[in-house]
């Protein structure tokens, strides 16, 4: 009888050559779709972040033009002597020479033309009251039926008929009453004229950067600037049309022109036909798609043009037919590949609408 255990043969297992590869090629495949899932929901979110970032940029360039221009002339109030009747201006050296209160300066047909706007207004508490001159002058020394709070540096506007002239109110003089006025210059000073406290005479000029050009990296950046300052990043054009009235003393828009021909410098009575000023802002997402993604505008007359339109032509009743302007972003070679937002409105000039009483 044999003694002794019996002991059992233990075969090692695991996974064969084949199967490992199996495995392999099946994590590689898993890790190509989360791959692709990843850079299509990459793409994606660069696309909505930069669409958010031009949304948000459009909407404050939009925000920060309309409150300028909602000052524009503020300062020219009317009156029986209206200083927007004025057809001869005499500035002097720190004073203005013009008080257009809104100028569009037209950027031309082609690619990359954007328009500029200038914008006017006093900065003075009390609005620009003017007040009459009620005695020859002594010297600089004015005599006013009220000097309407005007302060030593004051920019101050002489109004007679439709003459207006600059001065400014002695910087080192302190009225010693509310009916004395001392300027550095009071030659045109005379008691058929009044005299206004300007404050001082802003002028904010927007534009987008006129050194923008795509097809130099150097220059390559476009923005919104304020007098020549960046203001607002990836705004890559601005147009604008005046609203304009058949007769000053009219507040109807009857049409919308652009700032050319005539309306390039308006005659003294087609200034003051401007009644509202119409602004389009073009904002851009600074992501460059693979592909175009933007089209140009169908149309500069229809009601309903698709593409990148500044807005559709106005011809309803009673608006005379107005083309819109165009937007030629062609300058870049590869605008198509980005996508823009246009923000778009009309903004009325409401201290030219008050004044047309006296127009």
């Amino acid at each position: 009888m044999k003694s002794g255990k019996q002991h059992a043969t233990h075969h090692q297992s695991g996974l064969s050559l084949v199967e490992i590869l199996v495995g392999l090629l099946i994590g590689l495949l898993a890790t190509l779709v989360i791959m692709q899932v990843f850079a299509v929901f990459e793409g994606q979110k660069r696309t909505t972040t930069g669409s958010a970032e031009a949304q948000t940029n459009g909407s404050i360039a939009l925000h920060t033009i309309e409150d300028e221009l909602k000052m524009a002339g503020f300062g020219l109030l009317s009156s029986d002597i209206s200083p927007l009747a004025c057809t001869t201006v005499n500035p002097s050296p720190d004073t203005p020479s013009d008080i257009s209160p809104a100028i569009i300066t037209d950027g031309g047909a082609g690619a990359g033309a954007s328009d500029s706007i200038t914008i006017r207004y006093a900065t003075s508490a009390s609005g620009g009251i003017p007040s009459p001159i009620t005695a020859a002058p002594v010297g600089n020394a004015v005599t006013v039926a009220n000097n309407q709070g005007c302060q030593p540096g004051d920019t101050a506007m002489l109004i007679n008929g439709t003459t207006c002239s600059f001065t400014q109110v002695d910087p080192n003089v302190v009225p010693a009453d509310t009916t004395t006025i001392t300027l550095l210059d009071a030659s045109n000073a005379n008691t058929s004229a009044k005299i206004s406290c300007l404050g001082s005479w802003a002028t904010t000029v927007f534009r987008v950067n006129p050194a923008y050009n795509p097809a130099v990296a150097a220059s390559s950046q476009a923005y919104l600037e304020r007098n020549g300052s960046p203001s607002v990043a990836d705004i890559v054009n601005l147009q604008a049309q005046y609203g304009i009235s058949v007769s000053p003393n009219s507040n109807q828009v009857t049409q919308w022109v652009d700032a050319t021909g005539s309306w390039a410098a308006p005659t003294v009575t087609d200034r003051n036909r401007i009644k509202a000023i119409r602004i389009a802002v073009v904002a851009r997402n600074g992501l460059l798609e693979k592909q175009d993604v933007t089209v140009a505008c169908s149309s500069l007359t229809a009601n309903s043009p698709t593409g990148l339109c500044a807005w559709d032509a106005t011809s309803a009743s009673p608006i005379t037919a107005s083309p819109a302007p165009a937007v030629d972003l062609s300058n870049d070679p590869n605008w198509k590949r980005y996508r823009y937002r246009v923000f778009e409105t009309i903004i009325p000039l409401r201290n030219m609408i008050w004044a047309k009483g006296t127009l």
